[in-house]
């Protein structure tokens, strides 16, 4: 006779515990570091002054820098890095490769050459049209890599990453170049480094965007998952290949060019994230999509929260905090692989 507990699954937890298991903990850390993000930095903001927001007392310095600064602040940095990491994990499934990412493959180095662009013919150009003009260059550098991807034979582990770095190199030394012969070298520098000090109220609501397009990105992750098998056997199962590639492509050159025009360039989240995630959960988009939008904003509060502290009172640019740690993480990531392939 058939008990219940015969019918339990090993371990005595069904997977929906497991899993509450494991998110409880995980909200928890994030929770945590965008609290202590709260209270870091020059001004002297407590958690007192946390609690007079709910008595809507605004007058004190305190409670401003808090609503004008500290909380437009956090919230940048969580949608910034949970939207930048999953659009590396959508680009990583589109070139089937898990060393790449928006900043190794040209498409942030052609957001940041539209702005310029914008610069130069529009100087008065809203914000959202700004946007708009980065999204249109990061889509066409995303779409010259993937047409030059499509003409390597030798497609390697590193051979991919490898094109993308010479093709990002190359567009961004032309818009070096340009930013040098029109003098715009101070306006092109403010993006190539990510930096969320100048973040207030008023200037990150861009970033709700990225963070739209990102649950869109979410709902098709199956979608995303099959194509990052291959044409044959997305055509196979009945799904257009070129359209889900088109879609994807838009949808991490969108995130992008919001990203860059509200803070600039962030490395590594993109890169980093995904594969760190995939080292616990695998390959399935669809599992592994939450997870790695959570480990991007965890990874940005981290990396923001040491730029603070280390030469307090003054800061450390996210972007080079960031460059730091991400490259050691990857140079890490490539030497375990090369341990596991034996080499």
């Amino acid at each position: 006779m058939t008990t219940l507990t015969d019918q339990a699954p090993r371990g005595g937890r069904s997977p929906a515990l497991r899993a509450l298991a494991f998110a409880l903990p995980a909200v928890a850390a994030l929770a945590l570091l965008a609290f202590v993000s709260l209270l870091v930095g020059v001004s002297d903001v407590s958690v007192t002054t946390l609690l007079r927001l709910f008595s809507h007392n605004d007058d004190d310095l305190a409670t401003q820098v808090l609503v004008a600064s500290r909380v437009p602040r956090t919230l940048a940095l969580l949608l910034a890095g949970s939207a930048m990491a999953v659009a590396g994990l959508l680009m990583q499934m589109l070139a089937r490769n898990h060393y790449v990412e928006p900043t190794t493959m040209g498409t942030a180095e052609s957001a940041g050459m539209g702005m310029l662009i914008g610069i130069l013919w529009w100087p008065d150009m809203p914000v959202f049209g700004k946007m708009g003009l980065a999204a249109v260059f990061a889509l066409a550098g995303t779409a010259l890599f993937l047409a030059v991807l499509s003409r390597i034979r030798l497609r390697s582990a590193l051979i991919v990453p490898l094109v993308g770095l010479v093709l990002s190199g190359v567009i961004e030394s032309a818009t070096t170049f340009i930013a040098y012969r029109f003098d715009l070298m101070q306006a092109a520098r403010s993006w190539m480094t990510a930096d969320f000090s100048a973040i207030v109220q008023g200037r990150y609501e861009m970033l709700w965007l990225s963070l739209g397009i990102t649950a869109l990105a979410m709902l098709a992750a199956d979608r995303f998952t099959v194509a990052g098998m291959g044409q044959d056997f997305a055509t196979n199962l009945g799904l257009n290949y070129k359209r889900l590639v088109a879609q994807g492509v838009l949808v991490v050159a969108v995130v992008t060019a919001s990203v860059i025009v509200t803070v600039g360039i962030i490395p590594f989240v993109g890169l980093i994230v995904p594969n760190l995630v995939r080292l616990v959960v695998g390959d399935n988009v669809r599992k592994s999509v939450l997870w790695v939008a959570w480990a991007g904003a965890l990874m940005a509060l981290a990396c923001d929260l040491i730029g603070r502290v280390v030469i307090a009172p003054y800061e450390i640019p996210i972007g080079t905090v960031m460059g730091v740690l991400g490259s050691a993480m990857f140079l890490a990531l490539l030497l375990s692989r090369r341990k596991r392939m034996g080499g």
